[in-house]
């Protein structure tokens, strides 16, 4: 183990931990870059879905009663998130370090300039099941790929005339179910070697306590409030790690 690589790792999980405990998703879109920084592509995925699985499941019991009353909605994303997995495995198995940093800025930068846009942006009230389980499905290659399963069905669901809790109903449990899978598929990969697992006995109490923070800031501030220190965090998250990829 790398001992200059700890601060990294720490402070990547505290800052995918608050974020997943504010949003109920998003911890590879603020914990990659500073686990790319200093581990290998494969190693930092890794830790990285068993960090989104654990600081999720805190998130669940927040949104458990709307969770409970829209299940088939959440079907809808689940079910081929769950078959897109294998697919973002395959390609992390091919993919290099710079290319991975790139389409997390890029990420980071489209998520963020979609809601600074977004009240101009049309709201579906129709039911769009094949949508859904579109954005679903590549939610879940994502996911696979660089535990960035949240991204695309987040955009998609702000569409919907969602209350905030069921947004959060269908993102959270998204999330937790793909990564939970992923983080089995790359064990029997070998993924979790000694290293990496020293790393995570470090990272989870981190990843842990700056949830429980995330989940506090969440039920005090208002929707707007909200929305707009998610678009400053995001867009600033992926201009830093664009410029650093950069230079």
């Amino acid at each position: 183990m790398n001992a200059d690589a700890l601060p990294y790792v720490i402070a990547g999980a505290m800052a995918g931990g608050s974020i997943n405990g504010l949003a109920g998703f998003g911890t590879a879109l603020f914990a990659l870059g500073f686990f790319l920084a200093v581990l290998p592509p494969v190693q930092a995925v890794a830790m990285l879905v068993v960090l989104s699985v654990v600081t999720g499941l805190q998130g669940l019991w927040v949104v458990r009663a709307a969770i409970g009353q829209n299940k088939r909605r959440l079907a809808r994303f689940l079910l081929p998130g769950l078959a897109g997995i294998p697919i973002g495995v395959t390609i992390l198995s091919v993919i290099d370090a710079s290319t991975l940093k790139t389409v997390v800025a890029a990420m980071l930068l489209l998520y963020g300039g979609y809601f600074t846009l977004r009240a101009n942006l049309p709201t579906f009230e129709r039911a769009t099941p094949f949508w859904d389980m579109l954005v679903g499905f590549l939610g879940g290659i994502l996911g696979g790929a660089a535990s960035l399963s949240g991204a695309l069905p987040m955009m998609w669901c702000t569409l919907r005339p969602w209350p905030r809790h069921e947004t959060r109903a269908v993102l959270q449990p998204f999330n937790v179910g793909v990564l939970a899978v992923a983080t089995g598929t790359l064990a029997l990969k070998g993924a979790y070697t000694r290293e990496t697992l020293i790393y995570l006995a470090i990272a989870i109490p981190a990843a842990l306590l700056a949830a429980q923070i995330g989940i506090s800031v969440f039920k005090r501030l208002s929707d707007t409030a909200f929305r707009r220190l998610l678009i400053v965090m995001t867009f600033v998250s992926g201009v830093v790690l664009l410029l650093r990829e950069l230079i």
